[in-house]
């Protein structure tokens, strides 16, 4: 099928999908406001089932089922790599937040868990038949190539996703991935029609990774779920710059985007750029951006608006990585719960973070 007459028939679907499930009908919704409702964490040594709980990366939610499911990033080296189950209670009108451990899957292909380093999971996406996409980042280093693939709810690989050639690393470094900075995030859109993922900083063709004066170029790759999952457009997304230098000012420092959010079918999403500075912390915002209906987009980054700079909340942000939206709210609102990834740090938490954002037409 030539390409615009499959964008034809998948910009086709996500009518028929929006309108014949109501619960997904949501079109054209952008943030209004973004109240902030309460923190809570789990401490890093948390085991759970034979496993330590962390590294989680990535969150959704299933709503039928009324629970969470949350990618570990852990590389198969702790434990298998897997994602954990979770209940989530937010008390609005009390600013608390419960989180209950129910379950921990592992990830499998032909039954057999992933290898010492064979995968580095971080985004996870549920679709409307329980199947769950996840996202690895892969490693640049040990030419390990980064995949979108589709997992059943029992952990079983059920389908790998193509991945363009211009995303896979090379020993040269002049193209792919860089290290611990590729598909970092994975969402779909309340249709389920389109499934997005990013790279956290610019390829090696594309440009520098982010430092204290100017953003990176990320590449965002969406794809149609219909089929098996085609890739069918990219687009720019410029991080900032990073917001603060290391201490002493020869250390580590980054700012990436780390999560994205479908907020409607059409392309509205939430972004998450999570910087951190040795000897400063993270530093972290929400932005919101239009991805146009367009096949592979265009060379000029998307604009942005910035919804929430987390950094005015009174708490030590940790390495906030992960974003859904839950149930809607007693109030109207929608619930957005944000997690962190705690790198299995003894200095750092699993932290969860619960918002209530308000939509509204365009």
């Amino acid at each position: 099928m030539r390409l615009d007459s499959f964008l034809t028939a998948a910009t086709f679907a996500t009518g028929i999908l929006s309108t014949t499930d109501s619960a997904s009908a949501q079109l054209y919704r952008r943030i209004k406001d973004v109240a902030f409702l309460g923190a809570t964490s789990i401490p890093t040594g948390t085991m759970f089932q034979g496993t330590e709980v962390g590294g989680l990366s990535g969150i959704a939610y299933d709503g039928n089922r009324s629970r969470y499911y949350a990618i570990s990033d852990d590389r198969s080296q702790l434990a298998p790599a897997r994602f954990y189950t979770l209940g989530l209670t937010v008390d609005p009108s009390t600013q608390s937040i419960q989180v209950q451990l129910q379950d921990v899957t592992t990830l499998t292909v032909n039954g057999v868990p992933y290898p010492n380093a064979g995968i580095d999971p971080e985004g996870i996406a549920l679709y409307r038949d329980g199947t769950l996409f996840i996202s690895s980042e892969g490693d640049a280093n040990a030419l390990l190539d980064p995949f979108v693939n589709r997992f059943r709810s029992d952990g079983t690989l059920r389908s790998m996703l193509p991945v363009p050639q211009d995303y896979l690393p090379t020993a040269s470094q002049t193209s792919g991935i860089r290290n611990n900075l590729a598909f970092e995030s994975l969402t779909l859109s309340p249709n389920d029609l389109w499934l997005t993922t990013a790279t956290e900083n610019a390829l090696f063709q594309d440009g520098p990774a982010a430092s204290l004066t100017a953003g990176s170029p990320c590449r965002i790759l969406q794809y149609v779920t219909l089929f098996g999952g085609t890739p069918v457009r990219e687009h720019v997304y410029l991080t900032e710059p990073i917001p603060d230098a290391p201490i002493p000012a020869n250390q580590f420092a980054t700012n990436g985007l780390v999560e994205l959010l479908a907020t409607d079918n059409t392309g509205t999403m939430l972004a998450l750029e999570r910087a951190f500075a040795v000897g400063v912390g993270n530093n972290v915002r929400l932005y919101e951006i239009r991805l146009p209906l367009l096949p592979w987009g265009g060379q000029n980054p998307l604009h942005k608006r910035e919804v929430f700079d987390l950094n005015t909340l009174n708490l030590t942000l940790d390495n906030l990585e992960g974003m859904t939206l839950g149930p809607r709210l007693p109030d109207g609102r929608s619930l957005l719960i944000v997690v962190s990834d705690n790198n299995f740090s003894a200095t750092q938490e699993t932290q969860f973070l619960a918002f209530a954002v308000r939509f509204r037409g365009l």
